[in-house]
């Protein structure tokens, strides 16, 4: 006999809102997406063109903001777009990645090996990576103005 094996039902951005406020995430619906919530980390999330769930941002929730992790090349810094820092102490770094992996795990998303390791970051804001993005890097040598 031939067993037809089931497809996976995908839920809707709503559907998985509704989850996590069952498994005790505190999620705010905004404009741009939703701000989901736990344990003093947050991250800010919305809907792709295709169904799935992209996060913006992840982080120390400081208000209503959303403070990212952010290297400075001598230290790790939690900032937010308005500018707030706080620095990163090793409590926060924990807290976060189970944040981030708890968070995977309750969407069924993948986590990647590189992550699940520990936590990563995609700011920086050392010298030899300034403005590396924009296209205008200024020489080390050169004085910015």
């Amino acid at each position: 006999m031939f067993f037809k094996r089931e497809k996976p039902r995908v839920l809707s951005f709503s559907e998985q809102m509704d989850r996590l406020r069952s498994q005790g995430y505190s999620v705010d619906s905004r404009s741009n997406g939703a701000l989901i919530r736990k344990g003093g980390f947050a991250s800010l999330a919305r809907e792709t063109a295709d169904g799935k769930i992209e996060f913006l941002d992840t982080g120390l929730a400081l208000g209503q903001e959303v403070a990212g992790l952010t290297s400075l090349g001598y230290q790790m810094i939690f900032m937010t777009e308005s500018g707030r820092k706080t620095p990163a102490l090793a409590e926060h770094l924990r807290g976060l990645h189970n944040f981030v992996e708890d968070l995977r795990e309750e969407l069924g998303l993948t986590s990647l090996y590189n992550q699940a390791l520990g936590t990563t970051n995609e700011k920086h804001l050392y010298d030899r990576v300034h403005l590396r993005d924009t296209g205008v890097t200024p020489k080390p040598w050169e004085k910015r103005g």
